[in-house]
C-alpha cells in the first residue's frame, strides 16, 4: 500500500477534461507545470522504506495552533502495519508548524522532518501521557512519582530513524522551566526524544530547541547513531542536557553542536541502589567532532548517575567554548559500580573554569535507602593532546577517602590561564596517576613519567555500520 499525493493530482487533472472542457494538450501543460514543483530529497539512513506518507494525509494541520497529536498517532498506527513489507514505512512532516503532544514511534520506521517544518511541543499537559519511573532510577528526576512521556517516544523497537534535512523540533520549554523553578511539578518533565529497550536507532540531521528537560535520551538500548544534531537551549535553562546515552551499548555521537543549560553530553547508567540492581552499563561509546557551549556545566559528563557502570568511552576532536569543564567524572558514595577505560584526545578548549574535573562527593540520592558501602571504582582515565586557553583552574580532582581514583594518565597538555587564575592550579585529593608534558605543572599525586596516554586504535562495532542513501519525493 502506498500513500501518495501523486495519484490524486493525476485524477484531478483527468477530471478537468470533462469539468472544464480542457484539451488533452492543456492537461499535459498543467501536469508538466505541477511536476516542476515536485522535489526529491536524499538523506542517509539505516534503511530505506518502501512506503511513504505525509502527515497531512492523516488530517495534519501545520498552522502552529491546531493539535496534531491524533494525526501523528493515526499516521504511525497505519504505517506500522507495513513494517513487514519492503522494510517498513516513512512519515514525512512537511513545511509548516505542527503542534503536538507526545506520540510513539514504531519499528522499521522513519520519521522525516522537512527543513521548513517545525514540530512544536504543546503546553497542554493532557496531551502528555504519564509513564512509570525508570527502573534504574527508582524515582523521577523532578518529582518522586511518575514522569511525562517524551515528545517523541519509542519502546521495544528495532530499526527506527528520526531524521530530516535539518528540520526543527521545538519543545517550547519555557512553560516547563517556569513550573520547575517554582516547584510546581508533581511529575518529571518530558524530554524531546526518548527511545527505550530498542536497537538499531538513528537520530540525525535535526535542530532541537528549547527542550523541557533533557533533549535526546536513548536508554536500555544498543546500536545507536546520533549525528549532525544542533541542540540549542538558553544557558540558564534547567537540566537541558544535550545528549544522554543511558545504559546503552554500541553508541556513536558525532558532528554535533550543543548550547545547553546543563551538560552537553551526560553519560549515565542508573542511580544508586536502583542502578546497581538493574545492572546495565553504558559501554562502547564513541564521541567525535563535537562542540559544546555550557557556562555552568560539562562538555562531557560521566555520571553522576553511573550505578550500572560506564566503560570504554572514546572521545576525540572535541571543542568547548565558554564551558565550565571538559570531560568531567561525577560520582559519590552509594553509587557503586565503576567508570573505567575512558579515553580522550584532541580537545580544544577556550574560556573554561576547569580543564579537568573529577568529583567523588556529588551527592544527590534518590532516597535514603542507598548503600553507604557501595563505593564506585574509578580507574583507567586517559587524557592526551589538549590545548586550552583562558582557563581559571587547571584541575580539581577529588576522589573518595579510602576509595581513590586510580590509573589516571594525562599527557601533552598545554593550558594557558586567564588574567585572574586561581592560585592553586591543581587541587588533588585521593587520586593516583601519572602525567607527561603538562603545563602548568600538575600536583604531586600525578608525577611526571615519560608516557603517551593510550587511545584505542581498534574500531567499535558501531563504526562498521554503513548508512544507505534514501529519498523522499513530494511537492514541498
Amino acid at each position: 500500500m502506498e500513500f501518495s499525493r501523486k495519484s490524486l493530482v493525476i485524477e484531478t487533472l483527468i477530471s478537468a477534461i470533462f469539468l472544464l472542457g480542457l484539451s488533452s494538450s492543456s492537461v499535459a501543460e498543467l501536469a508538466a507545470g505541477h511536476a516542476t514543483t515536485s522535489t526529491t530529497i536524499e538523506f542517509p539512513a539505516l534503511n530505506c522504506r518502501k512506503h511513504s506518507a505525509v502527515l497531512t494525509d492523516f488530517g495534519g494541520v501545520g498552522d502552529g495552533k491546531t493539535s496534531n497529536t491524533e494525526a501523528f498517532k493515526a499516521a504511525i498506527a497505519n504505517l506500522s502495519q507495513l513494517a513487514a513489507d519492503g522494510g517498513g514505512a516513512q512519515l514525512v512532516v512537511p513545511p509548516g508548524k505542527w503542534l503536538t503532544g507526545s506520540f510513539n514511534l514504531t519499528s522499521h520506521f522513519t520519521l522525516f522532518i522537512h527543513k521548513d517544518a517545525v514540530i512544536l511541543g504543546t503546553q497542554d499537559e493532557s496531551e502528555w501521557p504519564h509513564l512509570p519511573v525508570l527502573p534504574s532510577y527508582g524515582r523521577g528526576r523532578d518529582a518522586p512519582t511518575g514522569r511525562f512521556s517524551s515528545l517523541i517516544f519509542g519502546t521495544n523497537l528495532t530499526d527506527v530513524v528520526i531524521t530530516g534535512n535539518n528540520g526543527t523540533i521545538d519543545g517550547q520549554g519555557a512553560y516547563w522551566w517556569k513550573k520547575f523553578k517554582e516547584e510546581k511539578l508533581n511529575v518529571t518533565r518530558p524530554y524531546l526524544i526518548e527511545i527505550m529497550y530498542s536497537n538499531q536507532v538513528q537520530i540525525s540531521n535535526l535542530t532541537l530547541v528549547n527542550s523541557p528537560s533533557w533533549n535526546v535520551h536513548p536508554i536500555y538500548s544498543s546500536d545507536i547513531i546520533i549525528q549532525h544534531l544542533t541542540i540549542l537551549a538558553p544557558v540558564d535553562s534547567p537540566n537541558t542536557d544535550g545528549i544522554d546515552p543511558d545504559s546503552c551499548t554500541n553508541t556513536k555521537i558525532e558532528d554535533s553542536f550543543v548550547v545547553s543549560g546543563d551538560d552537553c553530553i551526560a553519560v549515565k547508567s542508573g542511580w544508586d541502589q536502583y542502578g546497581i540492581k538493574f545492572n546495565m552499563p553504558t559501554k562502547n561509546l564513541v564521541i567525535r567532532r563535537f562542540t559544546c557551549i555550557s557556562p555552568d556545566s560539562a562538555t562531557i559528563a560521566l555520571g553522576s548517575e553511573m550505578s550500572g557502570g560506564i566503560e570504554d568511552v572514546r572521545a576525540e576532536d572535541i571543542t568547548a567554548i565558554n564551558t565550565e569543564s571538559g570531560v568531567r567524572i561525577k560520582t559519590a558514595v552509594g553509587r557503586g559500580a565503576y567508570v573505567k577505560d575512558i579515553y580522550v584526545r584532541r580537545m580544544t578548549l577556550n574560556t573554561m573554569k576547569y580543564v579537568f574535573w573529577m568529583t567523588g562527593s556529588y551527592g544527590s540520592h534518590p532516597d535514603p535507602g542507598f548503600d553507604p558501602k557501595a563505593l564506585p571504582v574509578i580507574k583507567g582515565i586517559n587524557y592526551r593532546d589538549i590545548v586550552a586557553d583562558n582557563v581559571t583552574y587547571s584541575a580539581r580532582l577529588d576522589g573518595i577517602e579510602n576509595d581513590p581514583f586510580t590509573d589516571i594518565c594525562i599527557s601533552n597538555v598545554n593550558i594557558k590561564l586567564t588574567t585572574k587564575p586561581k592560585e592553586l592550579q591543581w587541587n588533588c585529593t585521593n587520586i593516583q596517576g601519572v602525567t607527561n608534558q603538562v603545563t602548568p605543572e600538575p600536583c604531586n599525586l600525578l608525577p611526571e613519567k615519560e608516557i603517551d596516554c593510550p587511545f584505542p586504535e581498534d574500531r567499535l562495532p558501531i563504526d562498521n555500520v554503513k548508512l544507505k542513501i534514501c529519498s523522499i519525493s513530494g511537492n514541498f
